[in-house]
């Protein structure tokens, strides 16, 4: 006579997996269906037993961007390398940013994240930019605006990768567009009329490079000017 099989036994909860459970359900079902009471169903088990390892869903959602921020290790700085260090860093979080769909949509939603793998990236960044040559608080403001263009391109890129935009309704909202421009007297528009090429899917990684690498061009000069208006 044969043994009932043992039901397998439920592994031990944790946050860790109250975070991972929410994002295998980011990957298949997309951001509207991560709540409390869903990643409670998935674990087989009540939303109050969630509460012991994370707080509500704001806290979750939180939790969710730093997993997927921790792409380590990061860069020892480089005072001859520090612009494309600086550069890496920001790719590599945007990479992390649309690793899963509605990722980059919390993530522009946290005003200051303050999980330690983001706290870390940006000690990273500061590390990085004090390097080039530029003192704390212009490393800050600088730290500040590359992580605000990278978000901000990740959750534009998140769109075009994970199919949150309609294409069909995109190419019609530009067909649109131009009627609207074209309506007007000849030469009012000459250059917007052109720019629908230059603003695709297929230009999104050329167009955030150049961002950021006119940015931390910039960066350099003022760096350099710095260096040389310090008295030794």
């Amino acid at each position: 006579m044969s043994r009932p099989r043992r039901r397998a036994e439920k592994p031990v909860l944790s946050q860790e997996l109250v975070v991972k459970t929410a994002l295998d359900l980011l990957a298949a079902e997309g951001l509207e269906a991560v709540s409390m009471r869903r990643v409670a169903q998935a674990l087989e088990t009540g939303p109050a037993s969630l509460y012991a390892h994370v707080a509500n869903k704001e806290e979750l959602h939180e939790l969710m961007v730093d997993h997927v921020l921790d792409f380590g290790p990061f860069p020892e700085p480089d005072t001859e390398r520090w612009v494309e260090q600086a550069k890496d860093l920001l790719r590599d979080n945007v990479r992390a940013l649309t690793s899963f769909p509605g990722i980059a949509k919390i993530a522009w939603a946290i005003a200051i994240p303050v999980g330690a793998n983001a706290l870390q990236q940006a000690e990273a960044m500061l590390a990085v930019l004090r390097a080039g040559g530029l003192d704390l608080k212009l490393a800050l403001f600088a730290a500040d605006a590359l992580w605000l263009y990278a978000k901000a391109f990740a959750y534009e890129g998140a769109g075009w990768q994970h199919g949150d935009l309609d294409l069909t309704e995109q190419e019609e909202r530009g067909r649109r567009m131009v009627e609207y421009m074209t309506s007007f007297p000849p030469g009012t528009f000459p250059n917007l009329l052109h720019s629908g090429e230059y603003f695709t899917e297929e230009t999104a990684q050329e167009r955030f490079e150049f961002a950021i690498d006119m940015f931390l061009t910039g960066l350099a000069s003022r760096a350099s000017l710095s260096s040389r208006e310090t008295p030794h």
